[in-house]
């Protein structure tokens, strides 16, 4: 009876289980069996009433819990108990198992009073009877410090609006004129900033002239007028209404560089307000513009003390005496330059630009009615006094360092022949289509130039060879001369350029197009630059172009030559032992003939990406088709055979260029010529 009495008492949901610890100390043998069937179904009923709401709340039991055996735990009681002592709706006593579904229960093993251990913590809403499932109340203690009304939201911190203003023009700054006015349409904030004058201080309308309209181009000038010292506005035709070029003209007042050139509509009387309101200006290019007239240079004059540089080229309704005007009311004048501008003749003119000494800079081209007087005249002025023992005018040298004759076609040597000793610091010399010109007009030049880095000698048909081996190539400035140009120069050929690419050591550009030279002269520029230029090991490494070459329409020219500069550009040097490869740091950049012309450039962006032996074996697939060209040129037996050869050839060659890959189908035709018909 009192077996099955503990056993009902067990499965009644309404008694409370006592802990097995309470089990009678002298039951019998026989009833171990079923007391180990109850501890089990124990156990199942306690996983079952777990609440499945609380086993993933919170972190994981720590590995120091004071607990040994893994069970589970949970609050001990969720809703307060009664005054009377007694278990309301939902809720256990310490000490009992409880199998009411949302009550977790807990068992502690072999503790007793376990209910003064674990103090039980005061919930909120004491008053209520039943818990909902699922939900736990937060402690009265917490609460008490965390409540609804005291969460304060922190108000989102503008930081563009708290920005200091420099700040804000400084990140501006650094946007493109085109940003600056698409980041303008965000609001009126940002379009108050975007068209602040610091911010304009250089309008540079060249880049986006075709696109902005001319209101916008009219509002943006306003807008930052006042602030504008570098104004270019080359190209713009938008300004062509009158009202509108009167608006630049009011606004723009502290202009220093001033670039105008290309506003073919610009007004006379606008172009000389905007003259008169800026007398800071250091810069102002007014080439091919219609409205300039002799007044105009007059105002410059008068209204322009700080002018350093004038642009007046191509400018129809002027001429020279509008020139002098200018150089004698600004002092400060350096460069000047008068493209095609009529009146150079004038000794009056010449006489002013002799008195003032101080240009760096002339150039004249184009100016058809400049003669040996003139040019005397700049160069020693009028009557000079002749030294007994030199025979040369006893007059100070000029200051000239840069000097444009290009097509003054009236000019001979005795007139070009006046610079020599008298321009110990020029630097370029231009005497393009001056056909008059022998050997004499540029031996004193030479000799006595030492600064001389940039010299253009084309479509000169009087010059020899000897002019080059014997006075450039043993000229002062041999060292120092970076570029020469001696195209259509129809009498020049090895025997005068190569002494030269020899001598110059610091060449970087040469025009030899229309010339007599021949492959001799590109096998010394290879050797010249292999020379000059130092390698590396770095196999990642890029070269750059150390020397450009244009030797196009040259008869004496031939593939072979061509081929000298590829295979060097592309060679990679093997040093004996355990030496790492060394490639180039320098190229040869080539203009030829234009049936080859598509190869080389092939071969130099392969060089110029550091794909060496992509470049080599194209280099080598051309030669190959370049030799089957020529077998199959040649008469006599087997020349079926030479010209299937030359189509192979030419078919591996053309895959080269194409990157290596044969196109599927047909391929479209190519010309089959090795060399110009003219040649």
């Amino acid at each position: 009876m009192a077996s099955s009495s503990e056993s009902d008492m067990s499965l009644d949901p309404e008694t409370p289980l006592t802990p097995m610890a309470d089990a009678p100390a002298s039951s019998p043998l026989g009833d171990r069996p079923k007391e180990k069937r109850r501890r089990g179904l124990l156990r199942g009923i306690q996983r079952i009433s777990s609440s499945q709401s609380l086993t993933h709340i919170g972190r994981p039991r720590a590995n120091t819990a004071p607990y040994g055996n893994r069970v589970t735990l949970s609050c001990v009681s969720l809703a307060p108990t009664s005054p009377l002592g007694q278990n309301g709706p939902g809720t256990s006593t310490p000490g009992y198992f409880s199998s009411a579904p949302g009550t977790p229960a807990v068992e502690f093993p072999e503790f007793e009073g376990i209910e003064t251990r674990l103090a039980t913590r005061k919930v909120v809403n004491a008053s209520t009877t039943c818990l909902n499932p699922g939900s736990v109340s937060l402690p009265q203690d917490l609460a008490a410090t965390r409540s609804r009304s005291g969460t304060v939201r922190k108000p989102r911190y503008d930081f563009w609006a708290n920005m200091p203003d420099e700040i804000r023009i400084q990140i501006l700054s650094y946007l493109h004129p085109k940003e600056l006015v698409r980041v303008s349409r965000v609001n009126k904030y940002f379009y108050k900033f975007c068209f602040d004058g610091q911010l304009w201080t250089r309008f540079d309308a060249s880049e986006f002239y075709q696109d902005i309209p001319a209101e916008s181009l009219a509002k943006i000038i306003v807008a930052a007028g006042p602030f504008v010292k570098d104004l270019n506005l080359r190209g713009c035709l938008q300004i062509e209404h009158h009202e509108r070029a009167e608006i630049v003209a009011k606004s723009c007042k502290n202009l220093i560089n001033a670039t105008l050139e290309g506003c073919r509509n610009l007004q006379r009387t606008t172009l000389h307000s905007l003259i008169q309101s800026n007398d800071k200006l250091v810069n102002l290019n007014l080439a091919s513009l219609s409205a300039v007239t002799n007044s105009t240079c007059k105002i410059i004059s008068r209204h322009c003390p700080q002018l350093e540089m004038l642009n007046l080229s191509w400018c129809k309704h002027m001429d020279a005496r509008g020139i002098k005007m200018v150089i004698r009311g600004c002092p400060k004048l350096r460069d000047v330059r008068a493209g095609e501008i009529r009146g150079f003749d004038n000794l009056d003119v010449a006489q002013a630009i002799f008195e003032t000494n101080n240009l760096e800079r002339l150039v004249l081209n184009g100016c058809v009615e400049l003669n040996d007087e003139a040019l005397k005249t700049m160069i020693h002025g009028r009557d000079p006094e002749v030294d007994i023992l030199t025979n040369r005018p006893m007059v100070p040298p000029r200051k000239l360092r840069h000097l444009d004759l290009s097509r003054c076609s009236q000019l001979t040597s005795r007139g070009v022949e006046a610079l020599g000793h008298f321009v110990p610091e020029l630097e370029g010399l231009q005497l393009n289509g001056c056909r008059a010109l022998t050997d004499s007009a540029l031996e004193p030049i030479l000799a006595t130039t030492p600064r001389l880095t940039h010299l253009e000698l084309e479509d000169l048909s009087e010059l020899t060879n000897e002019i080059l081996s014997e006075h450039l190539a043993k000229a002062p400035c041999a060292p120092r001369l970076e570029h020469l140009s001696v195209s259509y120069c129809e009498n020049l050929g090895d025997a005068g350029m190569l002494p030269v690419i020899k001598k110059c050591v610091s060449l970087n550009s040469i025009d030899m197009d229309n010339t007599r030279i021949g492959d001799l002269v590109l096998a010394e520029a290879t050797a010249m630059v292999r020379s000059r230029a130092a390698r590396t090991s770095a196999r990642g490494s890029r070269p750059r172009i150390g020397l450009r070459m244009v030797v196009y329409d040259c008869s004496m020219v031939t593939w072979t030559g061509v081929r000298e500069i590829l295979s060097w550009n592309a060679r990679v040097r093997q040093p004996s032992g355990n030496k790492q490869p060394t490639y180039p740091t320098e190229v040869i950049g080539l203009k030829c003939f234009y049936g080859w012309q598509q190869t080389v450039e092939q071969h130099t962006q392969r060089v110029l990406r550091g794909d060496f032996a992509a470049a080599a074996r194209l280099e080598r697939k051309w030669a190959h088709y370049m030799q089957a060209v020529e077998e199959a040129g040649a008469v006599g037996a087997g020349i079926r055979r030479r010209r299937r050869r030359a189509r192979e050839a030419q078919m591996l060659h053309a895959n080269e260029e194409e990157g290596g890959v044969a196109a599927a189908g047909r391929r479209r035709a190519r010309t089959m010529a090795a060399s110009c018909s003219v040649m």
